[in-house]
């Protein structure tokens, strides 16, 4: 269905511009759907027809190279202007996995003297000027990701630097250093730094809050629950009350805590429950809503986790994955003790606050068919 899509929209007379637009529309919605599961599929679904609605040549390997060859390794692809001569460098990474693929992109632009380096995972597209000055992510000209701005800021940006008349004919490599050099930039970041800030503490991603978890047991000794860190949290974002009602901390000896977390599970039991398809099931925690959902869903199309696992999760982490450790990278002691294999073959994370189960809840939403979708009432809130 969503090749469909591409394919129907095709260049018009009226120019790029309204095409590029679409094509982006197209995008977002492959990616909220969990479309692009692999590198290819971000090259093929992704990539080439938002190069093809900025006018590059696609198919003519002259000017779009794929894997071009750097001595003995390869970039993924080259734009070339004059033909056979790189302009642009482009790496392409799986969905969510471009951290860290950044120094290697430097070491091709840098050996032919590429000026213009862009790094994608489909979702974000970092643009970099490999010659100039400081660390990797200092020379970054702009990070665009295309489900957090919106379609206009992203047709500006990627004709802005990508177009390939504006890559012939040099505009793209000015206005980069331009918007480099621009002391605006700088501005605009401290401007943005305190919504960047309430938005962290609003969104809680789970790092955030094991970190504050933490940063307390260090301070006194004592490890607050989760939801006591996330309730803190939302206070401080302006969402509740600080005086809203927490858990008490206790510092119990490890066989009296597990006895007391199993007496809290079977006080709680039947305190949760979701809807799926008219029929209500009962769930004994929050964890256990998002632990049968994402097992329904499975159940119901083969391909959902693969498409879940394709979409952007945590900042350093994988909500679900095929291998355990992977879920909390570094950390093997939450892998082992944080896990469950909601089906053969497939593990799911489990150390989460309220509020990220809801968040991870409402993007395997976002993930199901439609028609499923409007079929199910999830909130552990």
């Amino acid at each position: 269905m969503l090749l469909a899509k591409i394919q129907e929209f095709q260049p018009s007379s009226k120019g790029f511009n309204v095409t590029i637009r679409t094509q982006i529309k197209v995008v977002r919605e492959g990616l909220r759907q969990g479309s692009y599961i692999s590198e290819a599929a971000v090259s093929q679904g992704i990539l080439l027809p938002i190069l093809h609605e900025l006018g590059w040549p696609i198919f003519n390997t002259s000017v779009v190279t794929p894997e071009f060859t750097v001595e003995a390794r390869r970039v993924d692809y080259a734009l070339c202007h004059p033909a056979n001569r790189p302009s642009v460098f482009v790496e392409v990474k799986k969905v969510g996995l471009s951290d860290g693929a950044d120094k290697q992109l430097f070491e091709y632009a840098f050996h032919l003297g590429v000026p213009m380096a862009i790094l994608t995972d489909g979702e974000e597209w970092s643009f970099y000027l490999p010659g100039e000055q400081g660390r990797y992510d200092e020379r970054r000209v702009y990070k665009l990701n295309l489900l957090e701005r919106d379609v206009d800021e992203a047709v500006s940006r990627l004709e802005r630097y990508l177009s390939y008349t504006a890559v012939c004919s040099g505009d793209a490599l000015k206005s980069a250093r331009s918007d480099y050099q621009n002391v605006a930039r700088d501005r605009e970041i401290k401007a943005v730094l305190p919504k960047a800030w309430s938005t962290l503490l609003e969104e809680q991603d789970s790092l955030l809050v094991e970190l504050l978890s933490d940063k307390v047991e260090d301070l006194c000794g004592y490890k607050p629950d989760l939801e006591l860190c996330s309730r803190f949290l939302l206070a401080m974002a302006g969402k509740a009350s600080p005086t809203t009602k927490v858990p008490e901390i206790t510092n119990y000896p490890r066989e009296s805590n597990r006895k007391a977390k199993e007496r809290k599970a079977t006080a709680t039991r039947n305190k949760y429950s979701f809807k799926f398809k008219q029929k209500t099931y009962s769930a004994s925690s929050a964890r256990d809503v998002m632990t049968q959902l994402l097992q329904l869903l499975a159940d119901e199309d083969d391909t959902f986790l693969e498409r879940f696992a394709s979409r952007k999760h945590g900042k350093k982490r994988r909500y679900i994955a095929r291998v355990r450790e992977d879920l909390y990278p570094g950390r093997p002691d939450l892998a082992d003790e944080h896990s469950v294999e909601v089906v053969p073959g497939w593990w799911l994370g489990t150390n989460y606050s309220r509020s990220n189960i809801q968040q991870i809840i409402d993007l395997a939403l976002e993930v199901a068919h439609p028609n499923l979708r409007s079929k199910i009432e999830a909130n552990v809130l």
